[in-house]
């Protein structure tokens, strides 16, 4: 997908081990693998649940934003740079994110993966 030069993005290789990872995928997709660390707020629920994001994410912080490919996590980055937060979609997603062998967990700690 191609979300024009608006989105503000990085790649996977730019991610640091401490960077904020906001992740938007649905429960089933979380549940089968995760980025450790990262906080899980669906995209069908990211509205509702906004409050959830601004206790967690570090004052004046970045938030990389994550998804399996890269489009749903365009939007929830976007819908952040309105309102006037520092937010960047991680290029590629999940996929780029295995793809780069950075660790896939699930909740209990065992190796997750990417559906």
């Amino acid at each position: 997908m191609n979300f024009g030069a608006g989105v503000p993005t990085v790649g996977v290789t730019d991610l640091k081990d401490d960077d904020f990872l906001l992740d938007v995928r649905e429960d089933d997709e979380w549940q089968a693998g995760h980025a450790e660390g990262a906080l899980h707020i669906p995209t069908s629920e990211f509205v509702a649940r906004y409050g959830e994001l601004t206790e967690a994410a570090p004052q004046d912080g970045r938030v990389h934003v994550i998804c399996r490919s890269g489009g749903r996590s365009a939007q929830v980055t976007m819908y952040l740079v309105q309102q006037g937060i520092d937010a960047v979609n991680i290029d590629g997603g999940m996929q780029s994110w295995a793809a780069a062998g950075r660790p896939v967990t699930t909740d209990d700690g065992r190796p997750g993966h990417v559906i």
